[in-house]
């Protein structure tokens, strides 16, 4: 039976979709729907070149991230609690899954093929590899 759910969330469009899936989902009023962001680790400031603006904030992207992830909490049915970290994607989804002993991960996938894929590489892919727990991969549609 599914109790713990580990939904991991960025920042982009596929985010509302990741949402949609999980309210798809038929679960016990007794589960716990954990939403998580990863923010990456920041680049060192020395390798800012000094004409470029630097980056937002990462409290005021920290803040609007809280937010943003309230209002998907706002929408579930059932108990649920936020988690914002630092690190690696797919580590800290991994590790956060294994600390919360999740027996489903749902991560949304952005669809990179070919070079774009080896570079960037692919976290839900990693994920799918590395969980010790099932995963849901969405989709763009």
């Amino acid at each position: 039976m599914i109790k713990t759910i580990l939904v991991a969330l960025d920042d982009s469009e596929l985010a509302d979709r990741v949402i949609e899936s999980l309210q798809e989902l038929v679960l016990p009023q007794d589960s716990k729907v954990i939403l998580c962001h990863v923010f990456p680790m920041p680049d060192s400031e020395m390798e800012l070149p000094a004409l470029r603006p630097h980056p937002e904030s990462p409290a005021l992207s920290s803040l609007q991230t809280e937010k943003q992830l309230e209002s998907y909490q706002a929408q579930l049915s059932v108990k649920s609690q936020l988690e914002m970290v630092t690190g690696d994607p797919a580590e800290e989804i991994i590790r956060l899954a294994n600390i919360y002993q999740a027996d489903l991960i749902v991560i949304g996938s952005r669809g990179l093929t070919g070079m774009t894929r080896i570079v960037q590489g692919s976290v839900s892919s990693q994920v799918v590899e590395d969980a010790q727990c099932s995963v849901l991969v969405v989709k763009p549609k």
